[in-house]
């Protein structure tokens, strides 16, 4: 492959962490710069996330819409949520996510793509699956609470969703990001070309 991101870490010569909260903490470092100069670096700790991408077998996505305080808006979102244990495998955790958040199971698991979501500020990494092969679970849904107790449900054709992106409808950056990279696949070398569920995962190591 031409062209790849490679991990390289800048030395630190000190670093606090002047607030922790629930699920993620912002930290301090100052980082010799290659001139030898020493920035100070903020940015949010977060233990990672995965996303699902669940299209049907008519061709539609599966989306939820679901308020988000930091942004003041209601968005159009794919199943996703923080991985919550330390080395917790993230197919484990998105087929959870799927059945937590829309009471649903996928028989077809593969790793459509791996992003850092804003890496200038946050070093957050989700893997978003694709999913198919869906069917709804037996028994009652999972209780929901907070923003998800308002979640509303659809099924939408995954060109419509392509289009809402590309017309700056859609905002939410997994959405954005797996239909586009769905869409890229279909039109070119197929689904098989994925990489399998249980892909290695650099940036959130696991174990099968």
């Amino acid at each position: 492959m031409g062209f790849q991101d490679t991990p390289e870490e800048w030395q630190v010569t000190a670093t606090v962490t002047p607030f922790t909260g629930n699920k993620t903490s912002v930290r301090t470092d100052d980082v010799v710069m290659p001139d030898g100069a020493v920035a100070r670096r903020d940015y949010q700790v977060h233990p990672g996330s995965v996303a699902v991408l669940a299209l049907d077998e008519t061709g539609r996505v599966l989306i939820l819409r679901q308020y988000r305080h930091p942004v003041r808006h209601k968005l159009w979102e794919i199943p996703a949520g923080l991985l919550d244990i330390p080395g917790e495998n993230p197919l484990h955790a998105a087929q959870r996510e799927l059945y937590e958040e829309a009471h649903v199971k996928a028989e077809d698991w593969r790793v459509l793509t791996d992003v850092y979501t804003t890496p200038g500020g946050c070093d957050e990494a989700v893997r978003i699956f694709l999913a198919r092969n869906l069917s709804e679970v037996e028994g009652e849904r999972f209780e929901v609470s907070e923003e998800e107790a308002d979640m509303e449900q659809a099924r939408v054709p995954l060109q419509e969703l392509v289009q809402g992106v590309l017309a700056g409808a859609l905002h939410n950056n997994c959405l954005v990001v797996g239909v586009l990279a769905l869409t890229a696949v279909l039109a070119g070398d197929g689904v098989d070309s994925l990489r399998p569920a249980e892909a290695p995962w650099p940036a959130r190591p696991f174990e099968v």
